[in-house]
């Protein structure tokens, strides 16, 4: 999903399906030319697969070992998971040098530069790295994720990314004021945005 301009949407299981669902979601913030284009959805079902060392990497973004993901992206980012099937695996990773890389451990366990790491860990590398040691247990699940740094301050407030306070604050009075358009096949009101520490936003940082 591409929240460009604004876009608004609905996170519900359908009624179907069980509706516990283990998962990771990420966000990543356009770049200041970019950030402004019209909002869209794509829907990879079949993403590009690549084995190493006995992982299977699927590319979700960007490129990694020879495979290449279809998903559009506004700047130079990677996304892969590496999953560990019935057999442990280790392999050497490699890196482009100009990203800097975080790798996460979903399920499982894992290994990064003799770093040891649990579920709900992320290990951060920065640039200047032409590969890394990554090993992990059988029925293990790592994402590893990077790109070129930003280089752009940013502000995060709820669900709203900007640079400056008072972009926050519009952001904020037009989800209030229902212009993020509606969202089809969801069942009551839209999410109310929390109270906006305006103060809070202005503080040095």
């Amino acid at each position: 999903m591409t929240s460009g301009r604004g876009i608004a949407h609905a996170e519900e299981s359908p009624t179907e399906h069980d509706r516990v669902l283990h998962g990771v979601q990420l966000w990543v913030a356009l770049p200041d030319a970019s950030r402004r284009a019209e909002p869209a959805f794509e829907h990879h079902a079949d993403l590009p697969t690549e084995g190493l060392g006995g992982f299977e990497i699927s590319v979700l973004m960007g490129e990694l070992a020879g495979a290449s993901s279809p998903a559009t992206a506004f700047s130079p980012i990677v996304g892969a998971q590496l999953s560990a099937g019935t057999r442990a695996a280790s392999a050497m990773v490699p890196l482009r040098p100009d990203y800097e890389h975080v790798i996460f451990v979903a399920t499982g366990a894992g290994e990064v530069d003799g770093v040891r790491m649990h579920p709900g860990q992320l290990l951060y590398l920065p640039p200047g790295r032409h590969e890394s040691a990554v090993a992990a247990p059988a029925d293990s699940t790592l994402l590893l994720l990077g790109g070129v740094p930003l280089g752009e301050k940013l502000l995060m407030w709820w669900n709203f990314v900007a640079r400056t306070p008072d972009e926050i604050e519009a952001a904020t009075a037009a989800w209030r004021a229902g212009e993020f358009g509606p969202v089809g096949g969801y069942r009551g009101d839209p999410l109310p945005a929390p109270p906006l520490d305006a103060a809070r936003l202005r503080m040095p940082r």
